[in-house]
């Protein structure tokens, strides 16, 4: 069920970690590196990659190398936006990727791209085309963001909040399905490109989307998803009953696990995108996350359900 755990998110995006606490990044590269070695130790046939970065920065990723962070992992990734976020053109994204690969021998993934519906819809649709132009067999895995609008009253996950401008309500608008689940024209490109696209979709705590979320995955030809188990959340009330059921649900595809966020008693500042004081203690929620649901020997796995480490 897990073929890959993604060691955090976005790490060089300080809506993710902040650059404050660690602005040359010490801390991230201690503490993804005994998450490397924590999810090896627990399943080596789990494939390790560190978080997909945005932007797309062969510098940033050089400084992970120098770290020796790479020595911990088994691929990278990147995530790109070029018609809603970032500074380059769609056409460029071939070599964005070779800039990564000019810092690292590891497998390059496009673990996010997506393309928003803020301004019309029809662009979702251009866009979707053309980056599977670009990206298929350019990239072990190419995952989608996202089957679901983000629903209108929650909030996204970005520091800024609504001074970033349509910025931040494009963040709403990156699903192929609408808020209400109804489908976008995308939908139906996006089905001509499936299996070599996967999707990425974040479920919220006890999100009730997921169910269905599943069956429009099994629909439109989907064999790979990433989605995330979060640090933070793993301490709220019947925590292990949602993720339980949340891999559960997805067990019929290869899933990437990103695993993030810290818990605000846990950071050096309360705020989830705050290096954790203890970097193990990441570590040992990955060790966790693997032995309960992709454990490398499964007569151990029924007596690693009822363990939590001492975070």
């Amino acid at each position: 069920m897990i073929e890959a755990a993604m060691i955090w998110n976005e790490p060089n995006n300080k809506s993710h970690w902040d650059p404050e606490l660690d602005p040359d990044w010490s801390r991230f590269a201690e503490m993804a590196s005994l998450a490397g070695d924590a999810i090896a130790s627990q399943n080596r046939a789990v494939t390790r990659v560190l978080g997909g970065i945005s932007p797309i920065d062969p510098g940033f990723m050089g400084r992970m190398r120098d770290f020796g962070v790479l020595d911990h992992v088994d691929a990278v990734a990147v995530h790109g936006f070029p018609l809603d976020w970032n500074l380059w053109q769609i056409d460029e994204w071939p070599n964005r990727l070779e800039e990564i690969r000019t810092v690292t021998h590891l497998p390059v993934w496009v673990s996010e791209v997506g393309v928003s519906t803020f301004g019309a819809e029809e662009v979702q649709v251009w866009g979707l085309k053309r980056t599977a132009e670009l990206l298929k067999g350019r990239a072990g895995r190419i995952q989608w963001y996202s089957l679901y609008d983000l629903p209108s009253a929650w909030e996204a996950t970005t520091r800024h909040k609504e001074a970033e401008g349509s910025s931040y309500y494009r963040h709403f608008y990156m699903g192929l399905l609408r808020e209400d689940g109804s489908p976008k024209p995308s939908l139906e490109e996006f089905a001509r490109h499936t299996p070599d696209l996967g999707l990425v979709q974040w479920f919220h705590y006890e999100d009730p989307r997921l169910e269905d979320a599943v069956a429009w995955m099994k629909r439109l030809g989907v064999t790979y998803v990433r989605t995330g188990l979060s640090w933070a959340d793993s301490f709220r009330p019947n925590a292990l009953d949602w993720f339980d059921r949340q891999m559960k649900a997805l067990e019929d595809f290869d899933v990437t696990v990103t695993f993030c966020f810290t818990p605000e008693d846990l950071g050096i500042a309360p705020h989830h995108t705050s290096p954790p004081l203890r970097p193990e203690g990441f570590a040992e929620f990955c060790a966790w996350m693997i032995s309960r649901y992709a454990p490398a020997d499964v007569s151990r796995a029924a007596r690693q359900m009822e363990l939590r480490p001492g975070l």
